[in-house]
């Protein structure tokens, strides 16, 4: 490959269909990157050059054969000459979780996100939100989703809103649909009284319907 005189040399850019070629986890990299040294050649620290940068992105990601993800992001960049390879999402992520059946299970979305590649562990900064199928809505600054262990964490402030309830605490666990979570230290939690906020007429102009969650819109679409 020779090289190119203008400042975005080192950046190779992919049709939307084409990306699936490289986000196969983890087997199809290897076959993907045979030309990565000559992409940032010229330049004194590879390893802070991304290898690989594409815009729009919207993909579908299969585990062991069976579509699990769909992954939309602005931008996408990733550093294969890094020591520790990864993937960064500097304009935010939006990742829906599906089932067996192609059911969606969650909804994760993230102003920025990190994926380890030798880990197998994502992590989301800034915003995130998480919604599950119980119709659960969960809002924090930082997650870790460790894709081995196939568990969601996190040391931050956690703000759970649930059909009955709103739960606040720092640090919570759980498993990669957001059903089953528990939260480790506690600071309050807060009862929906919704007859007294209907009852209220004074409000009710001022209080918006509670819009249906996304994944249980899906949900009844496909059914």
């Amino acid at each position: 490959m020779g090289r190119k005189e203008n400042t975005d040399r080192w950046f190779m850019r992919v049709s939307r269909w084409g990306l699936v070629l490289f986000v196969a986890f983890p087997v199809l990299w290897s076959a993907c990157s045979g030309s990565k040294n000559e992409m940032v050649k010229g330049f004194d620290d590879a390893t802070e050059v991304p290898t690989l940068r594409t815009l729009d992105v919207e993909t579908l990601i299969s585990d062991s054969g069976i579509t699990r993800y769909r992954i939309k992001a602005p931008e996408w960049l990733i550093y294969e000459n890094a020591k520790e390879p990864y993937w960064y999402f500097p304009r935010g992520l939006h990742v829906e979780k599906f089932d067996s059946v192609f059911a969606t299970e969650a909804l994760i979305q993230g102003d920025t996100a990190t994926y380890f590649k030798t880990k197998q562990l994502w992590r989301l900064d800034k915003n995130v939100r998480i919604e599950n199928i119980k119709e659960e809505v969960f809002l924090t600054s930082q997650i870790f989703w460790d894709q081995r262990k196939r568990e969601i964490y996190s040391d931050s402030f956690i703000h759970i809103e649930t059909p009955d309830e709103v739960i606040e605490g720092y640090g919570f666990t759980s498993n990669e649909q957001m059903t089953r979570y528990r939260i480790r230290r506690t600071s309050g939690i807060f009862p929906i009284k919704r007859d007294s906020v209907a009852s209220d007429s004074s409000r009710v102009d001022s209080v918006a319907p509670k819009p249906v969650p996304a994944v249980r819109a899906k949900q009844r679409k496909k059914s």
